[in-house]
């Protein structure tokens, strides 16, 4: 047979011996490249390094350095992690174990939960199979042949995994005494799995349906090498110490309570002060964009839902109720009242565009198990805006909106990222529309300037949109601002201009939040800022100490005279320790300590000390009502 010929990244063509694999190539180019080599790509398709080459194919050496070889390893892993489990529990059944952004999971069902110490013999029988360098191969089988064998082996999941596909032949991978359905592609052997970590255990329902069984899913992660796993348990752990569940608790800022429901979050005082300030920083940015700010009812007719299409599209994460036997339902969105605001005049090309702005409080059904403290709840209240404008300011309207969230996430000192997410499979409205509504993005994205990503099929059901996520201090991602261009609602709900050749037009409907959901924010910013609010922000910005009884008439005088100037101060005058005071004012986070002895009271003064320890100079209370003013200033 004669040679075959393959084109390398850089170009340069290789001639091979027929039936030469991935990995005979890395070996041809040189032996560096073949030991550090884990898979390969052939014509854009991720393979092993025993696949075959064929002639003409455009051919890439995976290394562990490759952006690719990160899932490979997850995955890899996971397997890893179901051969410990099935070798310690062999009653355990396996189902799926996906890499993930975080790392990896397997779901298994077993009879009883999976206890902490379960899984340190999980992670230490994966070190044992790892430090053995099983080979990993990859085998096809019909998917009969693959049904009985699974069928034989009691993993009754696989054979509905296998049965649901529908398609003729499957892969499975195989290490030592343990087989799985999987793609790949894989690592060549357990011995390249050398950084993991069991880390926490859940429950899952098979295939997210709650009428299904719940399994037990475990949850781990893996890395190339020691030093970035290390790495990577160590911002776990900062996280852990930033959970705003947490911290909520311990700064008093908001609870949640089982007699009150799940997903309700209550808002102690300090925590509505936090938010005031948020909605209030909102407000006036608003205004100064020349946004009106508007009001919506909470229910809404189911009609109006309807003809929307959220009752079609949207109707299991919705609440209804009934009223003088007329069904209602419980707003979602903000859209509908907008609209409707929008249709109560006559409307001209020279009122566009028409920018509505509402604070806008909305529930939602989230499932149980997605629930999670302020981030995933059931009741919140979104920064929702409507923009109506003609087809030829929408361009316009898009880039403002990009530029708001830019001036907003400066402020906070936020980082985004930016990914456009294109039409889904359960959707309304015409393909002229989504293409329209897909290119306007689109075109504003590009001119932006920015990086973005595209995000196939994950658009709103009633159009595409630009979902804009913040990095924190921890380098995570949080989904917070969204643009979504509509055309359809317009439509259904006949939204009309006259234009100025007198003629009735459609106007262009741009949904968008600048936050998001006003809590899901504020649990990101607790966590941002590990409850170190700036001054700006923090719900107390002072505190007034007194050293004895002796100095209480004027410590009240120098706190009377803050609140006055409208600093948030808070006042301790218990008869306790001032050592103990302090500790519980720096526990409680507050930028700073007006500690009022005998020294102060004589000269009139305070002396400033901040959160980390460091005194400002001498000043009268006026004075440091007037600095705290300039440093709120210096943030926005």
């Amino acid at each position: 047979m004669a040679d075959i010929s393959v084109t390398l990244p850089d170009g340069s063509v290789r001639t091979l011996p027929p039936g030469s694999t991935v990995h005979g190539l890395a070996a041809a180019i040189g032996a560096g490249l073949a030991k550090a080599a884990i898979a390969g790509r052939i014509d854009g398709s991720l393979v092993d390094l025993d696949a075959k080459l064929v002639d003409g194919s455009r051919v890439e050496i995976i290394t562990e350095k490759s952006p690719e070889a990160l899932e490979i390893i997850r995955h890899s892993t996971s397997h890893l992690m179901a051969q410990a489990v099935k070798s310690l529990f062999p009653e355990a059944k396996v189902t799926i174990g996906p890499a993930i952004e975080t790392g990896f999971y397997y779901d298994f069902d077993v009879d009883h939960p999976f206890t902490p110490e379960d899984l340190e013999k999980i992670e230490k029988k994966m070190e044992e199979l790892a430090k053995a360098g099983l080979k990993i191969e990859r085998q096809e089988l019909s998917s009969a042949d693959a049904v009985k064998l699974f069928r034989e082996m009691g993993e009754d999941y696989k054979v509905e995994l296998i049965e649901d596909l529908g398609v003729d032949h499957v892969s499975l991978y195989r290490q030592g005494d343990f087989a799985d359905l999987c793609r790949g592609p894989h690592l060549p052997s357990t011995s390249w799995c050398k950084a993991f970590k069991v880390t926490s255990i859940a429950g899952a329902y098979w295939r997210g349906d709650e009428k299904r069984k719940m399994l037990q899913r475990v949850y781990g992660t893996a890395f190339p090498d020691k030093k970035q796993l290390d790495e990577y348990l160590a911002r776990i752990e900062e996280a852990k110490r930033r959970d705003h569940r947490k911290l909520g608790r311990e700064l008093d800022l908001f609870s949640f309570s089982d007699e009150v429901g799940a997903g309700f979050a209550i808002w102690h005082p300090k925590g509505a002060m936090l938010r005031t300030v948020i909605e209030d920083f909102e407000r006036r940015e608003h205004l100064k964009r020349g946004y009106d700010i508007v009001v919506g009812p909470q229910v809404l007719k189911t009609e109006l839902w309807q003809r929307s299409g959220h009752y079609d599209n949207y109707r299991e994460n919705m609440y209804f109720t009934e009223v003088d036997e007329q069904s209602f339902g419980i707003k979602p969105m903000n859209c509908l009242s907008h609209m409707m605001i929008y249709k109560s005049h006559l409307r001209s090309y020279r009122d566009l565009p028409l920018r509505f702005f509402e604070l806008g409080t909305v529930h939602r059904h989230e499932r149980a198990g997605v629930l999670h403290g302020l981030l995933r709840v059931r009741c919140f209240t979104q920064d929702d805006a409507h923009i109506l404008c003609t087809p030829e300011q929408l361009d316009a309207e898009i880039k403002g909106v990009i530029s708001f969230v830019q001036d907003v996430m400066g402020v906070f000192g936020f980082e985004f990222e930016m990914e456009l997410s294109t039409r889904p499979e359960k959707s309304i409205g015409s393909d002229e529309d989504w293409e329209r509504a897909t290119g306007a993005l689109l075109g504003a994205l590009k001119d932006s300037g920015r990086p973005y990503e595209i995000n196939e099929g994950d658009g709103a059901f009633y159009g595409p949109k630009i979902d804009i996520k913040l990095r924190d201090s921890l380098d995570r991602r949080w989904q917070c601002a969204t643009i979504q261009c509509d055309f359809t609602l317009p439509e259904r709900f006949d939204l009309t201009y006259i234009d100025a050749d007198g003629e009735k037009k459609r106007p262009v409907m741009v949904h968008r939040v600048i936050l998001g959901s006003i809590e899901r924010f504020i649990g990101v910013l607790i966590e941002h800022f590990a409850g170190n609010f700036p001054v700006w922000l923090s719900p107390v910005q002072a505190v007034v100490l007194t050293v004895t009884d002796n100095q209480a008439t004027y410590a009240q005088q120098v706190f009377d005279t803050l609140r006055g100037a409208g600093v948030r101060v808070q006042k301790d005058f218990r008869n306790e320790k001032l050592g103990f005071k302090i500790r519980e004012a720096q526990l409680q986070k507050i930028p700073y300590m007006l500690v009022i002895g005998d020294k102060e009271v004589e000269s009139g003064t305070v002396t400033p000390r901040f959160r980390d320890g460091s005194n400002l100079s001498p000043m009268d209370p006026a004075a440091f009502a007037e600095y705290l003013a300039r440093e709120v200033a210096s943030f926005h």
